[in-house]
């Protein structure tokens, strides 16, 4: 027998080299056959809820890695609570309808014109599902577990007869109207959009001084004068309809190298500079107030601009006269209700100029800029044309330039409620509170929400019309038309005439002659999506209403958080989440936004198949998902470098509880060895801090305590001096059982702790514990554990870990002057001062074997150490190498070797372990 085999060296099925890639779906495919999310639930089913609600993700090619930090962040809190006395299902949902989809379609060929409506939305239909399966498979394959054979999606007939319900409760309550306002309109899109779908970009804009020739001045300013307004957007000049001014500002009348201006007292100097006059005399005085209902001739048509009184002129920048365009912008919109202006608004869905402004019919409004600015040049009117760089709103899906154009549009009345929702807003639990501000100034200074939309594919707006082409929405109607959605679909909508869309004998006194038509807008896809807490919360018996948490990117906030939290206060009066965390972008390595353009895009299935979604699960504990995240290659192998050392701990553990059964061998706490109290102590300081972290969704926190736990506590203390208990003692040793029942016990623990990130890697090491739970998912999380005396105990070993620190610089010095080189070379005296020779006492351990030297020597005071030895606070220490020959079996060097004559390559403990349990290992081979 050779002495190696004398050594309780433990082996393990579990494998150095994780080969996620394939074992991930293996498992995957055992967890679906097994139904372990299924198991869980039943579980759970008398437990208290805890719903996670699910932001519907868009149906549209495959998944990024944005998605990926979002749905995994989602799953760890699942399958926490899911471990804590949680009944947590969660249910995946997708978001179907809206521009994206027509859009893709047409990219792939589909002639939408050359075939009905109806047809074209099946079609829609068709590509969704074939998205949701799509994204259904990369969401499962990052070890996400849901109701994935049962998700919500905002196309089925159920949902969309929710949504309809929804609607008609808020038309119910008079929130929904029709009116004539400017709205964000997409030319890109040909539709309206709301706040939620605009971004900003930075474009070049033209910026025109033009002047508009009095016509009645009311005696105060005479028709030889112009009123000189600012403005940069010159293609709405087809469209003013007025002048506004300040009624409290002081205007004054100025000649300017020979022409009579009007203009704000306090910008004179800076018109001057910007237009570049010469010579400047103001010649009178006098308030805004003063100037109200004068008329100045259009610089460009045969008709007058009224001069009216607004608040909302400012003299941060222009002329403190306010081009006015009722047809294109908020203010003018209001102020010119005011004043009766009317609403002139010649642009049609294309972005393109109507006959209403003649000699631009057809063209562009982008391009009539350059055409008005001549035309204006050419009649004398343009004082001062130049060009600035600007923030400006765009369409976000199309990243095109969006304009305010008044259009009909169905709204919600965001004003009769407003209070209501800020109030709800407030009583929220906002992870992190400048979130509750973000949303809260959203919601106070959002104008009215557009809920209709110029496309094909999403939810009709159910209403009818009369014959004299009055709106109609009764609670019948809407009720009738919510039925037939969820027998056959909303596009019954587009498959039926009106009158077959409403109940039978209908009648209304807008139709006596029984002559209905429906209408063609289909609602805003924020209305589709923030529809959920009803069509899904109220209506799924696994759930409950309100959602216990919304977790969802930032951007968020104007979107679905905006759009859930205003038709649920509408509708039933509070808001549908109690607790709102959200996320931040995720850049690339270098801080940058990922884009396909740069080249910096992460595809998760790549990573999934090069490392492993365990990785990337890793990665998303490993950052401060709350602000932005950065992932690149290389910060992915950073993060798998950890997965490796986590991985290792947990094989060492493994392997060496191989010949350990809990009910035979395991040692109670109070009879454990001092050190192995302390272990066990910090394991449970580890489960406390980790669950209290997981309670506060601080998963960075919880992945620096186990690799910390992993690397400081385990690898570099007590599994280091281990190897010398676990390996060299005898099988059934007291010291040896000990450590096992402390590896055996972080092995329980730290598996199921670690469960909610890396399940896949949990689930292959609780395969082989003999633990009753078949798989960890279906187990608990570890309890915080009260041990008697703890405090005493830790105070101890904190203690000795200083020493130990000090040790190990004597060490590091002693090798730096080769004395030594690996520490079981040393020998070490330690002169202690009393209250550390008594700690050591107190500590009753094997000092030598917990320092990992061949000898140590406790000598006198540390007043009576020799001037070689190197001084600390506590003690001082002389290092020099260990006397005797190195143990065959220990390694260690020891004077004792040899002492047995029957094992002279042997140190007497080893000689005396070896003759008990392997004398056939001391009979020479032959």
């Amino acid at each position: 027998m050779k002495m190696k085999e004398t050594l309780q060296l433990g082996k393990t099925a579990f494998p150095m080299r994780g080969n996620l890639p394939i074992r991930e779906l293996e498992w995957q495919k055992e967890w679906e056959e097994k139904d372990i999310y299924g198991q869980r639930q039943e579980l759970n089913k008398e437990k208290p809820t805890f719903i996670l609600h699910d932001g519907p993700p868009y149906a549209n090619g495959n998944i990024h890695i944005g998605h990926a930090l979002n749905k995994i962040s989602k799953d760890i809190i699942v399958r926490y609570k899911s471990m804590t006395g949680f009944r947590s299902p969660y249910v995946p949902g997708w978001d179907t309808h809206g521009l994206p989809i027509e859009q893709a379609l047409t990219n792939k060929g589909v002639k939408r014109k050359e075939m009905s409506i109806a047809k074209f939305r099946e079609l829609c239909e068709e590509y969704a599902w074939e998205q949701i399966n799509k994204q259904r498979e990369d969401f499962k394959r990052l070890g996400v577990a849901g109701e994935w054979d049962n998700p919500y999606v905002t196309l089925t007939p159920d949902y969309e007869e929710a949504q309809i319900r929804v609607f008609g409760k808020m038309a119910e309550k008079g929130y929904i109207y029709k009116g004539l306002k400017p709205i964000y309109w997409s030319p890109s899109s040909e539709s309206a959009l709301a706040e939620a779908e605009i971004e900003y970009k930075d474009v070049k804009s033209a910026s025109i001084y033009v002047a508009f020739k009095i016509i009645d001045g009311k005696g105060l300013i005479d028709d030889s004068t112009s009123l000189i307004i600012w403005t940069t957007t010159p293609w709405t000049i087809p469209s003013n309809l007025g002048i506004a001014v300040h009624p409290n500002y002081d205007y004054v009348t100025i000649l300017a190298d020979g022409k009579k201006f009007v203009l704000a007292k306090d910008l004179v100097d800076t018109v001057t500079q910007e237009i570049g006059w010469e010579s400047v005399e103001i010649i009178s005085e006098l308030k805004g107030k003063d100037m109200e209902l004068m008329t100045a001739q259009h610089p460009m048509y045969d008709r007058t601009s009224l001069v009216i009184l607004g608040d909302h002129v400012t003299l941060e920048a222009g002329t403190g006269l306010v081009h006015t365009a009722p047809g294109h912008g908020d203010d003018d919109y209001i102020v010119g209700q005011k004043y009766k202006l009317g609403v002139l608004s010649p642009v049609d869905d294309k972005g393109c100029f109507t006959d209403e402004a003649p000699g631009l019919e057809g063209v562009f409004y982008d391009k009539g800029n350059k055409l008005i600015t001549e035309i204006l040049k050419e009649k004398g009117a343009l004082l001062k044309l130049d060009f600035f760089m600007h923030s400006y709103p765009h369409d976000w899906r199309t990243k095109k330039p969006v304009i305010f154009r008044a259009t009909p549009q169905w709204f919600a009345s965001i004003d009769l409620f407003r209070e209501q929702i800020l109030e709800a807003i407030k009583n929220v639990n906002w992870t992190q509170q400048w979130g509750m501000q973000r949303l809260y100034n959203m919601v106070r200074d959002r104008g009215d929400w557009v809920i209709s939309r110029q496309r094909a594919w999403g939810v009709p707006l159910p209403i009818f019309y009369g014959e004299n082409n009055e709106p109609i929405i009764t609670p019948e109607t809407i009720d009738h038309v919510a039925q037939l959605f969820g027998e056959f679909g909303s596009n019954v909508w587009f498959e039926r005439e009106a009158i077959d869309l409403l109940p039978a004998g209908f009648t209304h006194p807008s139709s006596p002659n029984n002559i209905f038509t429906k209408e063609t807008d289909i609602m805003d896809v924020w209305f589709d999506s923030g529809s959920s807490h009803e069509a899904v919360l109220k209506e799924r018996e696994n759930l409950t209403f309100p959602a216990d948490m919304y977790l969802e990117g930032s951007d968020q906030y104007r979107g679905w958080f905006n759009s859930s939290i205003t038709t649920s206060i509408a509708i039933n009066g509070e808001a549908p989440y109690k607790t709102v965390l959200s996320q931040g972008m995720v850049l690339d390595g270098d801080g940058r936004k990922m884009s396909k353009s740069l080249g910096n895009t992460m595809s998760p299935d790549k990573v999934t198949k090069q490392m492993g979604a365990d990785i990337i699960r890793l990665w998303v504990s490993s950052v401060d998902s709350q602000a932005d995240v950065r992932v690149s290659d290389e910060i992915l192998k950073q993060v798998s470098e950890v997965y490796r050392k986590i991985r290792n701990t947990m094989r060492f553990l493994l392997a060496n509880t191989s010949d350990f059964q809990v009910s035979e061998h395991a040692i109670n706490f109070e009879d454990l060895r001092s050190v192995d109290k302390y272990m066990m102590v910090r394991l449970n300081q580890l489960v406390e801090k980790v669950e209290m972290n997981y309670e506060k969704y601080e998963f960075p926190a919880i992945y620096q305590l186990i690799n910390n736990f992993c690397t400081v506590d385990l690898s570099q203390f007590y599994l280091d001096f281990a190897k010398d208990v676990v390996y060299i003692e005898s099988e059934n040793s007291y010291d040896r059982r000990a450590m096992q029942t402390v590896f055996y016990e972080v092995l329980v623990k730290l598996t199921k702790l670690l469960t909610p990130i890396l399940p896949h890697t949990a689930e292959e090491i609780w395969s082989l514990l003999g633990e009753d739970e078949e798989y960890v998912q279906l187990a608990e999380m570890p309890h915080v554990e009260t041990y008697e005396n703890e405090i005493e105990l830790m105070d101890m070993w904190n203690a000795f870990m200083d020493i130990r620190q000090d040790v190990q610089k004597a060490l590091e010095e002693a090798r730096n002057d080769k004395k030594i080189g690996k520490s079981f070379e040393a020998k070490l005296t330690i002169y202690p001062t009393a209250p550390t020779r008594d700690l050591f006492v107190s500590l009753n351990s094997n000092i030598e074997q917990l320092l990992i030297v061949s000898d140590l020597n406790i000598a006198g005071d540390k007043t009576e150490a020799p001037e070689t030895a190197l001084q600390f606070d506590s003690l001082a220490i002389v290092v020099e190498h260990a006397h005797g020959e190195t143990c065959e079996r220990c390694r260690a060097i020891k004077e004792d070797v040899g002492a047995n004559t029957i094992a002279p390559s042997l140190c007497e403990r080893c000689s005396e372990i070896v003759s008990k349990n392997f004398p056939e290992a001391l009979v020479p081979e032959q």
